[in-house]
């Protein structure tokens, strides 16, 4: 089984901004989170764990399994470029994503999913045959992306619809 949480609560997701590489770790609310999600997940072994290499995703998936976790940059968040950091209610959106002709160094939607797909892809051919329990942590856009791994990208390209919420997850299967 595929086990695939979001981090718990940061500052910046308290203040509704948006949050990707200058992220924050998580803040005692986040904690909490982490602390509740392992409390319903204590009676699952889990094999192996990945993370993004941020530090909230980070926090989340140790408290989460109290495992080593393995950092993988491939399930990163979604870099936002110049658009990190700013009120959501202000940032001007081309769909799913920050505008890339308003906000430099957004990053292109579909380098995104081909990165996450390939991670996914990777797991799958290495682990799918297996009776793991996986442990994923990432963030809105990661775990979406992953769900989409799963279900299929949305016609409206919004993989977000497949996250969960701050310390949430969901559970997929290879088969």
């Amino acid at each position: 089984m595929i086990y695939v949480i979001r981090h718990g609560q940061t500052d910046l997701n308290k203040k509704s901004k948006m949050q990707g590489r200058i992220g924050l770790p998580l803040n005692e609310n986040g904690v909490g989170q982490a602390e509740v999600l392992r409390d319903k997940l204590q009676k699952i072994e889990f094999d192996l764990v990945f993370s993004s290499p941020q530090e909230r995703a980070i926090q989340t998936a140790e408290i989460v399994s109290g495992k080593e976790v393995l950092i993988d940059n491939r399930i990163d968040v979604f870099d936002l470029g110049e658009a990190d950091g700013l009120n959501v209610s202000e940032v001007k959106m081309a769909g799913p994503v920050p505008d890339p002709s308003v906000y430099k160094g957004v990053e292109d939607k579909n380098r995104f999913a081909e990165r996450v797909f390939a991670f996914m892809s990777e797991l799958e051919n290495t682990y799918g045959e297996k009776e793991f329990n996986i442990l994923l942590c990432g963030h809105r856009c990661t775990t979406g992306c992953i769900g989409a791994y799963f279900d299929g990208i949305p016609k409206d390209d919004n993989i977000v619809q497949y996250s969960s919420d701050n310390g949430d997850y969901k559970i997929f299967n290879f088969k």
